[in-house]
């Protein structure tokens, strides 16, 4: 035992400038936590527990173990901290929205630029001329065809069909409603007639004026550069992402290439690489600034403020601000002559974004850029010393030195983000590397380098004298997308892996790369461990939508789906995403299916996954009272109570959807279990209150009077 103990005391002393590098990891622990309940826990309990464990972390310093404990439960309790005060802040739900076509009338937010068409968000919305307006705003699609003239800051009036946001597509999916709460949105939908503009004003404030800017920036771009070219070139540039073409963004997806969509680190990195390059060229043209200036220094402060004013004019999104951050922390370490990028800029990168918006951290852009940037900075920092041989003053071993950096960039960015990424899209890209490769120079060195130059010939309408040679780039980077992309078994399908596995495995990959000994190789278990984890969790075997349009069974051979009138496509997709799969086959109207797994006869069928468990009675329209001795489950699209005998099976039908959203249902050899959205989501201020049953009531008609002589 004391052998055990010296042994880790020895390891924590060659580790002890590391410690402070798992702060982040516990603040990140306690977001997800939060997000994780079922309930909303008090205002005051995250306040209280670091009130209590912050002073506790700072004066048990003479026992290091408390000491760490006391830290990491103060870390831990920040990060629930943030996420209620977050909350907090965000506005109410909107519960009131019409479900028939009105009229909204607001103050354009933004316009973002379709491939067909355009979206704008309006806020301070009023319907149907009401005297308060909405506490959030609403994102509408208008028509293809309509030519009004507006901009940011407007006052517009459109008839159009909206909704609230929609709820996961599955118990334990992908939360649309919780991003929409925290983003301010309280519904979307499309025109039905074309907008008007009410009267014209000036964006007021920063960011309106820089959101009425990133909209004439898209606007020249695409007039110069056409097609899916143009869209790429106005997402470099504005950030945009809407303007390519549904084909082509799945081709950069598909390709691996989808992170030059996603504007952050790369993007700022040679946006303020490529401005720090012309200050100093400028600088070292006068004599007596190369001799009495600071000129490194000053270059350094012009690229920030170049890396500034493109994180305004891409959106401010959590990757952008995220790479600002950690380029903010690069030029002070510049200034103060210490090393420049290192774990504990990253870590201070992440304290902060979880501190501002903490609701960010279960979103895949997060997860992917800091897993990756971490990658990066412990994979150069292990292989130094071999990276090193590869230097020469040949051209020869110079030209090899960039080709092995380039792959080693790519691999060790893509392999760390591919778990995130397989966790939220169902896939894994095959030829990230070779893509990557070839695309990435083309983008750091040709494609935006010369749409920053558009950008100051744009004030003299000089910029196609730049943009024209950017459209040869980006027709470049797509065409090397859509190549990458039609590769045979360029994309994997891989099962859905469950929380717990992602989580295991996000804390395998920080101890591999956070600790600095050997013993961070048992990172490597706890990675293989999550990696492994969907094979130790059985997803459901049938599905049914929050509308019940949409059924689906998963059997051994293949999934089969009844779909009725209105049934989403994208709910569709969703399924089979989850169930690692590329198609359905339709569940016959008669006879047999899936080996015999489907049997369906004139008004409903019997859905038997496993040979020896209970069975599912798929009801239809027309079915009466049956037989359900084995029957576990009764799911139908059409309300079907009274359908069995008593004591009746688990109910899934349009009614209980309607109240209880989408449902999943397990069966094995006893028993089955049934699980609904509402009990995976659990009562959260992001979730719709119960919809509740209107009582029809009669109207009161007059009655004549009663002549008691008759």
């Amino acid at each position: 035992m004391q052998r055990i103990r010296d042994l880790l005391a020895d390891w924590l002393y060659a580790e002890r400038d590391r410690l402070a590098l798992w702060l982040p990891v516990f603040m990140g622990a306690g977001v997800l936590t939060y997000y994780s309940l079922r309930f909303e826990p008090p205002l005051w309990l995250g306040a209280a527990l670091t009130v209590v464990a912050l002073p506790a972390a700072i004066l048990c310093r003479q026992v290091p173990w408390l000491r760490g404990a006391t830290a990491a439960l103060a870390a831990f309790t920040i990060g629930v901290t943030a996420c209620q005060f977050a909350t907090m802040r965000a506005p109410p739900l909107e519960t009131g929205l019409p479900t028939h076509a009105t009229v909204l009338t607001g103050v354009v937010r933004a316009i973002e630029p379709l491939p067909n068409g355009r979206r704008i968000t309006i806020e301070d919305v009023h319907l149907d001329g009401a005297a308060a307006p909405l506490r959030r705003s609403l994102r509408v699609r208008l028509r293809n065809n309509d030519p009004a003239d507006i901009a940011t800051g407007d006052l517009v009036r459109v008839r159009a069909l909206v909704r609230t946001p929609a709820p996961p597509t599955y118990p334990g999916g992908w939360d649309l409603q919780r991003d929409a709460f925290y983003a301010g949105l309280g519904g979307s939908g499309y025109a039905l007639g074309p907008v008007e503009r009410l009267a014209q004003a000036a964006p007021t404030g920063l960011l309106r004026g820089v959101q009425r800017l990133r909209e004439v920036i898209a606007g020249r771009v695409a007039a110069a550069i056409p097609g899916a070219a143009g869209g790429f070139a106005v997402t470099l540039l504005t950030g945009f992402q809407n303007g390519i073409p549904a084909a082509d963004h799945d081709a950069f997806r598909i390709s691996g290439l989808a992170h030059l969509l996603a504007v952050a680190g790369l993007h700022i990195g040679i946006v303020m690489g490529f401005t720090m390059f012309l200050a100093r060229t400028a600088l070292a043209l006068s004599e007596h600034a190369s001799l009495f200036w600071p000129t490194k220094q000053i270059a350094g402060l012009i690229a920030l403020a170049a890396g500034l004013f493109y994180m305004l004019l891409t959106g401010m999104h959590v990757p952008i601000v995220r790479s600002f951050a950690m380029a903010s922390l690069f030029t002070l370490a510049l200034l103060t002559g210490r090393r420049v990028i290192s774990l504990r800029g990253l870590a201070l990168a992440a304290t902060t974004l979880m501190l501002i918006e903490p609701e960010q951290v279960p979103d895949v852009s997060f997860q992917m850029s800091f897993s990756a940037v971490l990658a990066l900075i412990a994979g150069y920092e292990a292989l130094r010393p071999w990276l090193r041989r590869l230097h020469g003053a040949s051209p020869l071993r110079r030209f090899t030195a960039l080709l092995v950096t380039l792959a080693l960039t790519s691999a060790l960015a893509g392999t760390a983000s591919a778990p995130f990424g397989a966790y939220h899209f169902g896939r894994v890209q095959v030829y990230f590397i070779v893509a990557n490769m070839a695309a990435v120079p083309l983008t750091a060195f040709w494609v935006l380098p010369l749409g920053l130059l558009s950008l100051p010939l744009m004030m003299f309408h000089l910029e196609r004298l730049a943009l024209v040679p950017m459209g040869w780039g980006a027709h470049a980077v797509v065409w090397i997308a859509r190549l990458v992309a039609a590769w045979p078994a360029s994309t994997v399908a891989v099962p859905h892996m469950p929380a717990w596995g992602l989580a295991v495995l996000s804390v395998g990959l920080a101890w591999l790369g956070l600790w600095r000994t050997r013993l961070r190789l048992a990172g490597v278990l706890a990675i293989a461990i999550g990696l492994a984890s969907p094979a130790m969790v059985e997803p459901p075997q049938v599905l049914v939508s929050d509308d019940a349009r949409l059924i689906a069974v998963r059997t051994p051979a293949g999934v089969f789906v009844q779909q009725v009138s209105g049934g989403s496509k994208f709910v569709r997709d969703a399924w089979l995403q989850y169930w690692a799969t590329d198609r359905a086959g339709i569940i016959p109207k008669t006879g047999l299916a899936a080996g015999g797994a489907i049997d369906c006869g004139d008004d409903a069928c019997l859905l038997r996954p496993r040979v020896g468990a209970h069975a599912v009675l798929l009801a239809r329209g027309t079915a009466r009272r049956a037989e359900c001795s084995d029957i576990a489950v009764i799911v139908s699209a059409e309300p079907a109570r009274g359908l069995c005998p008593r004591p009746w099976p688990s109910l899934v039908d349009r009614f209980t959807v309607w109240r209880y959203g989408s449902t999943a249902i397990w069966l094995d050899g006893a028993r089955a279990s049934v699980l609904t959205d509402r009990q995976a989501r659990g009562d959260r201020p992001w979730v719709p209150p119960m919809p509740q049953a209107r009582r029809r009531v009669l109207p009161r008609l007059p009655v004549a009077p009663v002549d008691a002589r008759r």
